[in-house]
């Protein structure tokens, strides 16, 4: 298991646009759906990774604890499912019903989005406020597979709490750690690795 870390994109960046299709509906979601909402959170993720396993459960249950307060979140998967197949639109439907998951969890076929969003890794969490400026990139909490810490979510957590306050989270942020995204022969971008 590789890990890798977040690539600690700027804060203050407007969160790139995007329109990617919702395998459970088959309609395309866009940023600008979200327009309105207190705060975005934009959450790279995929079925297979350890890390991902590791805290999907307890960001489910964030997930829908912070959407009835006001906070948007969507699922974005850019991993190569010729490569990982586990990681098809079929599999995200599982996993999402599986997992519990009440945001849209969106397919990233060209992986488009996360080189926009210089996504390195899953999970990878970008927090964007009300007017879709990043205010917090990091990690879920300290925990990860290799280590007996609980999950509890509290990194992510005070930096939502901070955003629904209408306050600037710390500026004291921990990159994410995680699986590589799988990206296509040819398609790393320039700043990956």
């Amino acid at each position: 298991m590789v890990k890798t870390p977040s690539t600690m994109l700027e804060l203050g960046t407007e969160a790139p646009s995007f329109s990617l299709p919702d395998p459970v509906t088959g309609r395309k979601v866009c940023r600008d759906d979200f327009a309105g909402a207190q705060g975005l959170l934009v959450a790279f993720l995929c079925n297979h990774c350890p890390f991902v396993k590791h805290l999907a459960g307890d960001f489910a249950a964030f997930a829908v604890e912070y959407q009835k307060r006001g906070l948007a979140i969507v699922g974005i998967n850019s991993n190569d499912a010729k490569t990982h197949p586990e990681d098809s639109s079929e599999h995200m439907v599982a996993e999402g019903s599986q997992r519990g998951y009440t945001f849209p969890y969106l397919v990233d076929e060209s992986q488009e989005v996360a080189k926009s969003y210089r996504a390195a890794c899953t999970p990878d969490f970008f927090l964007f406020d009300n007017d879709f400026r990043l205010v917090y990139r990091g990690q879920f909490d300290r925990s990860r597979p290799s280590l007996e810490t609980p999950v509890t979510g509290t990194d992510l957590r005070d930096a939502s709490d901070a955003v629904l306050a209408g306050i600037t989270p710390a500026d004291i942020q921990i990159p994410s750690v995680g699986c590589n995204i799988k990206w296509k022969r040819g398609n790393a971008p320039d700043w990956f690795g």
